[in-house]
């Protein structure tokens, strides 16, 4: 017996020992297409619509910060001008996708939140927002009143009693 042949009858006694035998096996053809189809397309919609929204956000705070709206609509360059508003290197904005190097991106990702939360004279605890549910975060610093300040000062809250 060749190779191929040994791991096609081990895959087919591991099949009769440990598979479902009380009846339909759960595999890829045992899925309706149409079912297939419907989630892809929910899918897809949701995702554009998060993506427009968020974009939306983004270019009302580039606005507020004195940076043109357009950029907001560009994929990876949005993030980059994010994380320079937040006094963080942009390439940053690239490295996420990079597995492993993409938890240290999203690092620097927060830190750039905290520091443009402090920039909009939001308090420190401002960023948990961005951490933990990032389109609140988005949406109040896009709609409430608050001013952008380009140099605004990194405030220990600590010792401000």
């Amino acid at each position: 017996m060749t190779f191929i042949s040994h791991l096609a009858q081990a895959y087919t006694n591991y099949h009769y020992m440990y598979g479902n035998h009380g009846g339909d096996t759960y595999t890829y053809e045992n899925i309706d297409p149409a079912l297939l189809a419907g989630v892809l397309l929910f899918m897809g919609i949701f995702s554009l619509l998060a993506y427009a929204v968020t974009a939306w956000f983004l270019s009302r705070i580039f606005i507020k910060a004195g940076v043109p709206a357009w950029i907001a609509w560009v994929p990876f360059y949005n993030l980059w001008k994010l994380l320079e508003l937040g006094d963080q290197q942009g390439f940053w904005a690239v490295l996420i996708v990079v597995p492993f190097i993409g938890y240290v991106s999203l690092v620097f990702i927060f830190i750039a939140a905290y520091r443009i939360g402090l920039k909009f004279g939001k308090g420190s605890w401002w960023v948990l927002l961005a951490i933990f549910v990032p389109i609140v975060w988005l949406a109040l610093l896009a709609f409430d009143h608050s001013k952008w300040h380009r140099n605004a000062p990194i405030i220990d809250e600590s010792s401000a009693v």
